[in-house]
Formats: structure tokens, C-alpha cells, sequence
């Protein structure tokens, strides 16, 4: 659908129209072609990769780096997602995934040793979200005790954000959960200047579910006989709940050494990512001031470089020659 795909220009995109190829695993929409392009390789996104899907990427993914074949490649491993969805962020099945995902880093360490491309590699780790706990036995906000639903012609999504087109203009107050027209979006959203954004967009306190019914949630079935939430974690509440934050670490030639950065956006790793990989950025909303400080010899993100990145949403490299 180039409606829907079209109306944005992925890194990948650019560095395919630049020449330079990219390699990309697990990586959501890489199978889609996007303004005409495809990245050269795209290992399918899956559900809940295995260790050793990711172990495999890595390995390929640094061979393909160091023998040129790419100019950048993208890894995607969202386990630690699932667990915490599934089991709560503060969840021993969530302490097995993080610990999975260190000893990778650990054996990717060892490996730059081995190649010899401890000089040449920039590396990253980040997330897109953090995650808090929820409690959807409890804590759910049943629309249809609110309003009637055969006035709603669309609902889209349910959890802490919701978006509803009514028929007609209908506002209603709602315990624990904000309800804001088109216009009344907070800008700090960045949201309400899109395109698909509904006429209604509901957002829950955090901790809070939206949901049309409770009845209609779906829950574990378990030994005995009583129904288990589905999900004990969950992400998308406002993002200034500190919950929400995720995390940014860097490494290499092009990062200065021992820094602590001040919080940064996620829509400030683009432009980390454009610089590493000596790319002019496109527009977009993420600053320079909040980055530049922790490069090294930056004036800027138009600054001509040659280098070539390996991504991980955990975690990017980018070799640097």
C-alpha cells in the first residue's frame, strides 16, 4: 500500500538510493518496498526470535560488514519485548532475555577483538520504549460504560492509546484516562499533524488498559480454572512517564569516552545514525544540540564521512574507516 508506505523515508531507503547496500534482520517492514525501494537483504520479522536467530545475525551481520558486501545492516530482536509484555518488565523470564542478549554483546566483543576491528567499529545498544507494569484484571477502562459503541463507526487498537472515529462529535469525561480532539493533542506528541490521526485519540494513566469490554480481553487459561491476564506489561503511555524511557549506549572512534549523556528522544538516533554513516539527514524532529556534545569532531550531521553501520534496535555498529 504506497499510501500507507510512501509517506516517509526509512535510513535504508536513503542509503540504497545512495549506492551503498544494506543488510537487515528481523527488522519490521524490511520485506515491504518502500518509494520503489527494497533494502539488498531482509530476514523477515518473526515473533519472538530465538538466541540463536540472534546470535546468527550478529555473525552474519559483522561478516557482511567487514567484507563490504553492505554498507549498513539492522538487526531487531524483540524478545525482551515479548517477556515483559507477557510476564511484566520486572519479570524473571525478562531477566533471561536481557541476560541473553549481554552474553551476544559479550561473544560480538569477542569477535571485533578476533577481527581485529576494535578501532573500526562504533556501536551502539537502544530501545524504541520502556515498559511498566499493568494490571488489565483491575485496571481496565471499559468504553461501552461510557458511551454508546454503535455511534463509534471506528475503533483502532486497544491499551493505552486508542483512536476513535465517532459518527458524530460526542466528548465524554472518563476517570484515568485523557481524551483529546484532533487539535487538542499535545505537541510534544508530534501526532497531530498526521494524516491517519482520528478525530478522537484516547490515552490511559499509565497503568490503566482501554478496552471496548473487559469480557472481551483475552486471558491465559491456566490450572485452576480462574482466567490469568494475557499481558503484565505494556508500553505507549504518555512519554513523559519515566517508565516509558528506554536507553541509549554508544562506542567507537566516532563517540567520545565516558560521557553521561543527558536524556536524549528517540527521534534524536536518526541523526546519530546520519552521522555515523556521513548521510545528510532529511527533516525531521529530532535536535543536533542534544547529540552532538558526545561525538567526536562534530559540526554537524552534513559533516562528509565514509562509514558503514550495523544496526540492532539494542543495538547498532558502524564501522568507521
Amino acid at each position: 500500500m504506497p499510501l500507507w508506505w510512501d509517506g516517509s523515508e526509512p535510513l535504508w531507503v536513503t542509503l540504497q538510493k545512495l549506492g551503498k547496500k544494506v543488510f537487515m534482520y528481523y527488522w519490521p517492514g524490511c520485506e515491504v518496498e518502500i518509494l520503489s525501494v527494497r533494502p539488498s537483504f531482509c530476514e523477515k520479522y518473526v515473533y519472538n526470535p530465538s538466541e540463536k536467530n540472534l546470535t546468527d545475525s550478529i555473525e552474519n551481520a559483522l561478516n557482511v560488514i567487514r567484507s563490504g558486501q553492505a554498507g549498513m545492516t539492522a538487526i531487531y530482536y524483540e524478545k525482551i519485548d515479548v517477556e515483559g509484555h507477557h510476564f511484566g518488565p520486572d519479570s524473571p523470564q525478562v531477566r533471561t532475555a536481557v541476560q541473553q542478549l549481554d552474553l551476544a554483546i559479550q561473544t560480538l566483543n569477542r569477535k571485533i577483538k578476533e577481527k581485529n576491528m576494535v578501532n573500526q567499529l562504533n556501536i551502539i545498544l537502544f530501545s524504541d520504549h520502556g515498559m511498566t507494569k499493568i494490571k488489565w484484571m483491575e485496571k481496565v477502562i471499559e468504553l461501552d460504560q461510557y458511551i454508546n459503541m454503535s455511534s463509534i463507526a471506528k475503533m483502532m487498537d486497544r491499551g493505552p492509546v486508542v483512536s476513535l472515529w465517532p459518527q458524530d462529535n460526542m466528548y465524554q469525561e472518563v476517570h484515568n484516562m485523557r481524551v483529546y480532539g484532533k487539535q487538542e493533542i499535545p505537541d510534544r506528541f508530534h501526532f497531530k499533524g498526521g494524516r491517519f490521526v482520528p478525530p478522537l485519540t484516547l490515552v490511559a494513566e499509565p497503568g490503566w488498559f482501554i478496552a471496548q469490554n473487559k469480557a472481551m480481553l483475552p486471558y491465559w487459561q491456566n490450572d485452576t480454572g480462574e482466567p490469568s491476564a494475557w499481558q503484565n506489561g505494556w508500553h505507549g503511555y504518555d512519554n513523559e512517564f519515566l517508565d516509558m524511557r528506554g536507553f541509549f549506549l554508544a562506542s567507537g572512534p566516532d563517540f567520545k569516552r565516558n560521557v553521561r549523556a543527558a536524556p536524549i528522544r528517540v527521534v534524536d538516533v536518526y541523526n546519530v545514525m546520519c552521522w555515523t554513516l556521513g548521510v545528510k539527514p532529511l527533516p525531521n524532529n529530532g535536535s543536533w544540540s542534544r547529540v552532538e556534545y558526545f561525538l567526536n569532531g562534530s559540526e554537524g550531521p552534513s559533516q562528509p564521512m565514509t562509514l558503514c553501520c550495523l544496526g540492532l534496535l539494542g543495538l547498532l555498529l558502524a564501522l568507521w574507516n
